[in-house]
């Protein structure tokens, strides 16, 4: 999407020139608009500062704050401000002596001119590349009126254009929010959010308004300010990522499991594994995990219910020895935080396990965690089409758990995303011969046939263990199964 970088200033913050198309159209001006808090200082800093490091002239015309409380921020990000000349903007009525304040002459004629003619000396004095003004608001409470501030402002626009420099103009959005005078003048609109949830950290996201004759990302991308800057996650689209690859079959390593399958998961296909609280979900994908690191492949798990720790040490009870896994650089783990985490963000963590890490094998455990970092139910199912469609188009193959609310009976998923998956496995608890039981089932396979029987199943020392198909019940996933047949395929205690 990006043009030719000769006329695009870029801005150095990770991510926005792709959202941009390639940066801020050189000598234009742009708005970037946003609640107080938004993350609009820290962006306009960033671009003047990469504009130093191209050997570009800057200046921060600053009404809003001091020139002291600006290079503080900027100490704390550890940015180096030379080659960024800042010039504070001191009110002018604070300039004028009592006998002028007394004048019959509106004061606040007196102060927007004054304003103008200050920004405009230090411009003709340093001659920037590039220039941001902070902010708006204060230009707008000295002109009183809309007519005056769009006059205004088209002043500035004109002076600026004909010094050919990009200006980058900010505006904390506390006057009226209807009020849209510099939309039809800026060249192009940024608009900043800052959302508080109800629980966990407060979460940003960002939108290009207008571009003009330009195409760019358009929809809302998240971003976080950390120390260094701004980061902005640009919105997933699978479309713009496709990879060739042989759609082969991968077996799991466990003969009756790929019996189950027909044979295996295919390639660039997604599983999804659903099944109550405790049945094995979590075991079952390092099955397939331990069998990609088993063919030389790399493997990649996001793991949002269960502490690393833990499932490290209920792994070797299996006979999995994740750590050597992570040692030997064939499987990175990440634990996920959903109360810190945006959809953008964890989009952009899997994107770079699979093109930087190279990772062939992609875990989700679970969507219920997933779905706790999510605004609304909906979005979550954008989402995920957007990350499957991208895993799939990657030749990635992807296993997602959902964990169902109740145990035996009717089970009920907080998110129904089995149209989804290329291939859904269920798994249930049924109760037979006095003990509660594991059964499962492949309900679902876009890419093959695959076994439509009920299995049992066991998680012991070896892994997991699979009976043979269980044809003397029926009933078994509703928990209660008739038998009736003369006698019961049911797996015994030693065969864990």
């Amino acid at each position: 999407m990006a043009s030719d970088g000769m006329d695009q200033a870029q801005t150095s913050v990770e991510g926005l020139d792709d959202v941009l198309g390639g940066g801020f159209e050189r000598g234009r001006v742009f708005l970037l608009e946003g609640q107080p808090g938004a993350g609009k200082t820290t962006i306009a800093t960033q671009f003047l500062i990469a504009g130093a490091e191209a050997g570009e002239r800057g200046l921060y015309i600053t009404l809003s704050e001091t020139e002291s409380e600006f290079r503080s921020s900027a100490r704390a990000h550890g940015w180096d401000l030379s080659g960024i000349e800042v010039f504070e903007l001191v009110p002018p009525e604070s300039l004028m002596d009592e006998e002028q304040q007394q004048s019959l002459l509106y004061s606040s004629d007196l102060e927007l001119g004054e304003a103008t003619k200050r920004i405009f000396e230090i411009f003709e004095s340093v001659k920037p590349h590039r220039v941001v003004l902070d902010s708006l608001s204060e230009i707008r409470l000295l002109a009183q009126g809309s007519l005056r501030y769009r006059r205004q402002i088209l002043s500035l626009k004109h002076y600026f254009a004909r010094q050919s420099a990009t200006v980058l103009l900010l505006d904390d959005l506390t006057s009226e929010l209807s009020d849209k005078t510099v939309h039809s003048i800026a060249h192009g609109v940024i608009r900043l959010e800052e959302v508080a949830p109800e629980y966990g950290a407060e979460r940003r996201r960002l939108r290009v308004v207008k571009y003009r004759g330009r195409r760019f990302r358009g929809g809302f991308h998240d971003f976080k300010i950390v120390t260094g800057g701004v980061r902005v996650f640009p919105r997933l689209v699978s479309a713009e990522h496709k990879a060739g690859f042989t759609r082969n079959v991968l077996p799991s390593g466990t003969p009756e499991l790929d019996t189950l399958l027909g044979g295996g998961v295919d390639r660039g296909s997604s599983v999804l594994i659903l099944g109550p609280a405790g049945t094995g979900k979590s075991l079952l994908t390092l099955t397939f995990v331990q069998s990609a690191i088993n063919r030389g492949e790399r493997a990649a798990m996001f793991v949002f219910d269960e502490e690393i720790g833990l499932l490290f040490e209920r792994a070797k009870g299996l006979g999995i020895d994740l750590q050597a896994m992570v040692e030997s650089d064939r499987l990175v783990i990440e634990q996920v935080d959903a109360a810190e985490l945006t959809p953008g963000e964890f989009s952009e963590r899997v994107r770079r396990c699979v093109e930087t890490y190279r990772a062939q094998s992609v875990v989700i455990d679970s969507l219920n965690g997933y779905q706790a970092a999510m605004t609304g139910e909906h979005a979550l199912v954008l989402h995920m089409h957007e990350l499957l469609q991208y895993l799939n188009r990657k030749g990635a193959t992807t296993f997602l758990t959902v964990a169902q609310h109740g145990l035996v009976g009717d089970m009920k998923s907080p998110v129904d995303v089995t149209y989804l998956a290329d291939t859904v496995v269920l798994l249930r608890y049924f109760e037979a011969a006095g003990r509660v039981r594991r059964a499962i089932s492949v309900i679902k396979k876009r890419t093959g046939a695959h076994e439509e029987t009920i299995r049992e199943y066991r998680i012991g020392s070896r892994g997991i263990t699979l009976g043979e198909p269980l044809t003397n019940f029926q009933g078994v996933l509703r928990g209660v199964p008739t038998l009736v047949g003369s006698g019961a395929a049911l797996l015994r205690a030693e065969d864990a």
